[in-house]
């Protein structure tokens, strides 16, 4: 159960810098005062300021549109205001009006300190400077003022819902310190990143050791605009963050707005499903038609499009990764003319063609009995208009899943959504099992005490081996987990890290990011 957290204070930072803290960017902040390990407060937001530097020159370049964007959010809300400054009589001195404070500050977040270092020059502070968002010439300018830096190592805790607390009169004098409050509750429900990426992001911080991935970095900072709109650049956003540690493991997939014609194909194909009263035949057919022609495209078939239904027309014809002629038939049911008017129209538009295709009917409703032998005696399959759906979905949930050469093995003569659904059964075994040894690295990586220590432990085949079979039947040996390792950790999937031995088995592997089955 999460703890329950009174908070009565808050640190005032830098915008930019409660931010990157939020974000998962970085793990510390600077503080003016010594921290106590345990300390727990508020985030309070402040406008940047220093006496010396630019923005430019205190923040690295490719957080400075983030940092632009924080500041320009702070000062929206209008946090101060200074009047303008009158003269009660002429040629005298202007009265000084105070700054006016009745606008509110937005607070997103809460931390506990974990530990507070004290550095000086004769530290590595380039290669902190890598670790985090400041340049070495905001280290610089800090040591000038003082003898020392404070650097407070954050545990970040997103509130449920932003705490809105009128904005405090000469505020700018408190950035670095702490300043009162009214009582937030707040729980640790929802951290940034989990506890294993904290330990090891603090211990890499503590030894300032580089920066592991920086050209991902810089692809982060340079896709961090289009995430907003794109929900392409969004994933592929979210995946670098989980990847460089930013943010915890678990992703939410959204579902994909451009995917929503796939509920509908069942509806176009069979019409005691569909409120469709005021439909023609011949429009019910069209539809249908073109949401079969999506279907199979979309599963990865290559569709010819000279081949487009009608009067006497072929409805479909695959070309790639092999022939396969279609007919639809939207309806209540197939009729039982279908096979026949298939192999005339086949024979007709493809010649000798025709007999080296896979082919097939997707229709609605239950096949009669004299529907289902002459397709065995034509060595035509069929397929209801839902088992297409179901196919259509299952490539969608899980995009590389589906094989259309082994499918093709499944396409037997005769009535075949049994087949189908093997097909569907067996990809998903296939799947569960490269989820459970992803699980199993990760849980090795948990576990492991001595080489938590590295950035990423690594395990050879021997010992993920092992770990997999004391909870999992059937059994794998050595060679069946390299294989599949070495699949998860190409760079096409990504969910695993290799270290590559002289041979097979002193191979290393890593976690990188889960995979939700």
């Amino acid at each position: 159960m999460s703890e329950s957290v009174l908070i009565y204070n808050a640190l005032c930072l830098p915008a930019p810098d409660i931010e990157a803290l939020i974000e998962g960017r970085i793990i510390a902040a600077i503080p003016r005062i010594l921290l106590n390990s345990g300390q727990k407060f508020a985030l309070y937001p402040l406008d940047y300021s220093t006496n010396k530097l630019s923005i430019e020159q205190y923040y690295h370049p490719n957080f400075l549109p983030i940092a632009q964007s924080a500041l320009t959010q702070l000062n929206s809300q209008g946090i101060l205001l200074q009047p303008k400054q009158i003269s009660l009589l002429q040629n005298e001195e202007q009265l000084q009006l105070p700054l006016l404070s009745n606008k509110t500050v937005s607070i997103k977040a809460w931390a506990r300190c974990e530990h507070c270092q004290i550095l000086d020059k004769t530290k590595r502070l380039d290669i902190l400077s890598k670790l985090t968002i400041w340049t070495p010439e905001a280290f610089e300018a800090i040591l000038q003022k003082q003898p020392h830096i404070f650097l407070a190592y954050l545990r970040v805790y997103k509130l449920p819902e932003f705490c809105e607390v009128a904005a405090n009169p000469n505020i700018e004098e408190k950035l670095g310190k702490f300043v009162g409050l009214p009582n937030i509750g707040a729980s640790e429900t929802a951290p940034v990143i989990n506890d294993r990426t904290f330990a090891q992001r603090k211990r890499q911080l503590e030894k300032l050791e580089p920066p592991l991935h920086p050209e991902l970095e810089e692809l982060q900072s340079a896709i961090a605009s289009l995430a907003i709109s794109q929900p392409a650049a969004k994933q592929l956003d979210d995946d670098i963050k989980v990847f460089l540690g930013w943010s915890s493991d678990k992703l939410i997939k959204q579902p994909d707005a451009n995917l929503a014609w796939i509920n509908n194909i069942a509806k176009l194909g069979d019409r005691s499903i569909e409120q469709d009263e005021g439909k023609s035949n011949y429009q019910a057919g069209t539809d249908f038609e073109i949401i079969a022609r999506r279907s199979l495209d979309f599963l990865g078939f290559k569709v010819e499009e000279n081949y487009k239904g009608g009067a006497g027309g072929l409805d479909l014809f695959c070309s790639q990764p092999y022939p396969l002629v279609c007919e639809c038939k939207a309806g209540k049911s197939i009729p039982d003319r279908a096979v026949e008017e298939l192999d005339r129209i086949g024979r007709r538009h493809l010649k000798e063609n025709y007999l080296q295709a896979v082919r097939l009917i997707i229709g609605p409703g239950k096949p009669t009995k004299n529907l289902k032998e002459s397709a065995e005696i034509s060595k035509i399959s069929i397929i209801n208009v839902m088992t297409l759906q179901k196919l259509v979905e299952f490539k969608a949930k899980y995009p590389g899943a589906i094989n259309l050469v082994e499918l093709k093995q499944y396409l037997e003569p005769g009535q075949i959504d049994y087949k189908i659904g093997e097909y569907i059964d067996k990809a998903e075994r296939e799947i569960k099992l490269r989820s459970q040894i992803i699980t199993a690295v990760k849980e090795l990586s948990e576990q492991d005490n001595e080489t938590s220590k590295a950035i990423h432990p690594s395990f050879t085949v021997t010992e993920i081996r092992v770990h997999y079979n004391a909870t999992h039947n059937p059994r794998l040996n050595d060679e069946v987990v390299h294989d599949l390792l070495i699949e998860l950790s190409s760079p096409l999937t990504g969910y695993l890290g290799r270290i590559k031995g002289s041979d097979w088995k002193s191979d290393r592997f890593y976690f990188l990011r889960v995979f939700t089955y």
